[in-house]
């Protein structure tokens, strides 16, 4: 069984296609918001969100006993997913390596829905646009600077801790949430496919 503080085991895209190939699909859950979800993703996948998995590990636990892949945008969230269930005991998580970026690079299958920019995106863009006005607003109102300082910070701590509090507040817009995804949702969803 992984420990918590373990290296996440890692698939790479060409295994998982293998997998997928032979007919020995492992779960695919997709941590991300379910806007990215929407945007694109493996078909097949579930989409759980980062958050709704951490809350409900332990109920979703009795409904993930076979092989499962993480996924999200690179593999940071689907790391912190797997430390999640690997507390909850469930053994066989991998990390699909690169994320749903790695998938597409690979120009393999994806289902596709609105289009969105990944929060990512969203953080460079919100971080900059602050850290830009506090500086301009700073030559006329000095004190001003600080905001920027602040924002700096907060990359800094985001880069150390592998975790991003804008992320996560820019992850609850509407924007950001497309169709809302429930734990029933999910559960009912794993336990009707018939593997």
């Amino acid at each position: 069984m992984t420990t918590p503080t373990s290296i996440p085991a890692s698939l790479d895209v060409a295994a998982l296609q293998d997998l997928i190939g032979t007919g020995q699909a492992p779960r695919l859950i997709d941590v991300r918001t379910p806007a990215e979800f929407e945007s694109a993703h493996i078909p097949g996948a579930y989409n759980v969100p980062l958050d709704l998995l951490r809350e409900h590990r332990d109920e979703l636990r009795a409904h993930l006993d076979e092989q499962v892949v993480l996924v999200c945008r690179s593999g940071q969230r689907a790391a912190q997913a797997e430390q999640a269930l690997a507390t909850a005991g469930l053994p066989n998580v991998r990390v699909l390596t690169g994320g749903i970026n790695a998938w597409q690079a690979a120009h393999a299958p994806v289902t596709t829905g609105t289009p969105r920019w990944d929060l990512e995106r969203q953080v460079r863009l919100v971080a900059g646009s602050i850290v830009l006005v506090a500086v301009l607003v700073s030559a006329l109102v000095e004190p001003v600077k600080w905001v920027a300082a602040f924002i700096g910070a907060g990359l800094t701590v985001a880069a150390l801790t592998n975790t991003c509090a804008m992320g996560m507040m820019l992850a609850k817009l509407p924007y950001n949430r497309g169709p809302r995804t429930t734990v029933d949702q999910v559960v009912r969803a794993l336990a009707t496919d018939q593997r």
